[in-house]
């Protein structure tokens, strides 16, 4: 059972990460404003420009490494992606609720929050595989965890 969720959550976090690449790798308006949003913001005019791409790259490995062996790293290099999205959307000028463009690249209105709650949901699921992966394997990082202390009994003072 705990095979088959944790390739649910796989496909749900890759099929995410990759519908997104369209958007990042097309200059699409969205993008443009919430990396620029961003790039203005950071000070690092740059990250405007091209920061959608070093992303979309991470996702797109990410994505890839969630249906290998690797997968523990796929799923924390996601966890990883998504905590910086949560940040950026909560502590910066970003916001929650992003802006939606017609075709002509003009704002209608705005999605309602919806970037930033499955941005939360993808989140929550990397966490979950990575956490499921840890627990099932004997990773350097199980062990490191999986000490009860760090002192013997008779050294810790009465």
């Amino acid at each position: 059972m705990s095979r088959k969720i944790k390739w649910i959550l796989s496909a749900y976090i890759a099929f995410i990460f990759i519908q997104s690449l369209f958007f990042k790798f097309s200059d699409a308006p969205e993008t443009q404003f919430i990396f620029g949003t961003l790039g203005e913001w950071s000070g690092f005019d740059w990250f405007g420009q091209y920061g959608a791409y070093g992303v979309g790259i991470a996702e797109l490995i990410a994505s890839i490494l969630l249906f290998t062996p690797l997968r523990l790293y796929g799923a924390a290099m996601a966890s990883c992606i998504m905590i910086g999205a949560i940040f950026f959307h909560l502590f910066t000028p970003l916001g929650i609720f992003m802006p939606e463009f017609n075709e002509a690249g003009e704002i209608i209105g705005d999605d309602g929050g919806l970037l930033f709650v499955n941005a939360c949901i993808v989140c929550a699921s990397a966490i979950a595989v990575t956490v499921m992966d840890l627990i099932q394997t004997n990773h350097p990082f199980k062990r490191l965890f999986a000490r009860r202390s760090i002192f013997r009994e008779d050294d810790i003072p009465d």
